[in-house]
């Protein structure tokens, strides 16, 4: 497998990671300030909203460049097979109707076109 379309495969796995960690961030409740100063430049609640807003910008440029793919198949591959581990090899095979040799195909050019997208977010 090339290095780049090795590099997206992993970006794809870090989105899915980056969306549960988005989920349960949510689920937290809303921090509170309790009105004491401290000598840091930045607070507990401040750091996590931080973190919030840049989770969702990450999530979104992902989100971004996914979207603006056409192909179903492409879109199959990259959200049930790759990021949502929903098939094996030979389920996904069997649900695009292809062969191995044409799966892997299809596989890498989804990465390439998913790449391309990413790329014009930045």
């Amino acid at each position: 497998m090339r290095q780049d379309v090795k590099k997206i495969r992993n970006l794809l796995k870090q989105y899915a990671k980056l969306k549960r960690d988005f989920t349960a961030f949510n689920q937290v409740s809303s921090p509170s300030f309790d009105g004491v100063s401290s000598h840091s430049s930045r607070n507990g609640a401040e750091s996590r909203l931080i973190n919030h807003v840049d989770l969702s910008y990450q999530l979104k440029e992902v989100e971004d460049a996914l979207n603006a793919i056409d192909d179903p198949q492409y879109q199959f591959i990259l959200h049930d097979y790759i990021i949502e581990k929903r098939f094996s090899r030979n389920e996904a095979c069997e649900q695009l109707s292809v062969s191995v040799s044409k799966f892997n195909y299809l596989k890498n050019r989804a990465l390439e076109v998913f790449k391309l997208n990413y790329l014009r977010t930045l």
